[in-house]
């Protein structure tokens, strides 16, 4: 029950972090995007700094639930974070919350519940891992992590400059990537924990943690570059749902942990992982999360997210997306 606790903890600081993070990145020009000018910006941001010090409670969060729990357990719980990250939205963004909400918000807890209930995953051998299982491991994550980042910079926003894929699409991409890379943070985080035996020191001469620490900057450089090529309602759903099914495979397939068998079972966890995302997708559509209403305003490279209106003040966040 420890592990279920510190997992819900680390996706309320997970849902702050990406609000704050958003809200620094709205006023950003998009061709600033996946490089290191995006970051300099952000470092004149105040409120970066609070979603850097939320994502990185949320680290330690998850990092604890880790340490007394199953990869395959604790990673799902985090998929709360979309719900949590939309009240929280409402609140900073000054929307409102209606039935749609609510209800998506019930049924993901349903479908997490379910796939949990059904998988009933067990300890595996965290700290039996081969070293060919971690080379061809975290080969094939950063290939697909590298695989949606050129795909994306085919978009308007950043550097690529191309047309070929919409900005919101270049942040549900980015956040995919996003959500992958944090997957292989997770995983290396598992695989670090099984070191607290040995005392804090023993933590440090382990080769995990510092390629747990190079994964997870990663990670965040890429949530960045998704929260300014798009919306929030864009980029949120990919990297909510991504993380937990990369940390899944790796629970599964190179930590070896156990998962309730019989064609029943696997029936229902499949019926509750459908669920799950589809109260992820129509939570994502949600208004709350829309943070422009000029039609087309999202998809012009090189403009800030933020345009005045007449009279010189700032456009505040709508709660009615632009639809084109």
């Amino acid at each position: 029950m420890l592990s279920y606790f510190l997992a819900v903890l680390a996706a309320c600081a997970n849902a702050a972090s990406s609000v704050l993070q958003r809200k620094a990145n709205r006023e950003i020009p998009q061709n600033e995007n996946l490089s290191w000018r995006l970051i300099q910006s952000l470092l004149h941001k105040p409120v970066w700094f609070g979603g850097i010090l939320a994502v990185t409670v949320g680290f330690l969060f998850q990092a604890s639930a880790l340490g007394v729990g199953e990869l395959a357990v604790v990673e799902p719980i985090l998929v709360l974070e979309l719900p949590l990250t939309l009240i929280l939205a409402s609140r900073v963004f000054g929307s409102t919350m209606g039935w749609r909400e609510w209800a998506s918000t019930l049924a993901m807890t349903a479908g997490l519940a379910g796939l949990l209930y059904f998988l009933a995953p067990a300890p595996g051998a965290s700290d039996n891992v081969e070293p060919y299982v971690w080379l061809i491991g975290i080969g094939v994550n950063l290939a697909v992590v590298g695989a949606l980042v050129g795909w994306g910079r085919q978009g308007p926003a950043g550097p690529g400059g191309g047309g070929r894929v919409s900005s919101s699409h270049q942040a549900a991409l980015f956040g995919i990537a996003a959500g992958a890379a944090f997957g292989l943070t997770a995983a290396l985080m598992k695989g670090m924990t099984t070191h607290f035996s040995n005392g804090f020191g023993a933590l440090f001469t382990n080769w995990q943690i510092y390629a747990m620490v190079a994964t997870g900057v990663l990670g965040i450089f890429l949530v960045q570059s998704a929260l300014n090529a798009g919306r929030l309602i864009a980029a949120q759903p990919g990297l909510t749902l991504s993380d937990p099914i990369v940390s899944i495979l790796w629970g599964v397939l190179a930590f070896h942990e156990k998962v309730r068998g019989g064609t029943l079972n696997l029936l229902l966890a499949a019926l509750s992982t459908v669920l799950m995302a589809a109260a992820v997708v129509a939570l994502a559509r949600s208004p709350v999360l829309a943070d422009d209403h000029r039609k087309g305003a999202r998809d012009q490279p090189g403009r800030p997210q933020q345009e005045p209106q007449q009279g010189g003040q700032p456009q505040s966040e709508s709660p009615h997306p632009a639809r084109s």
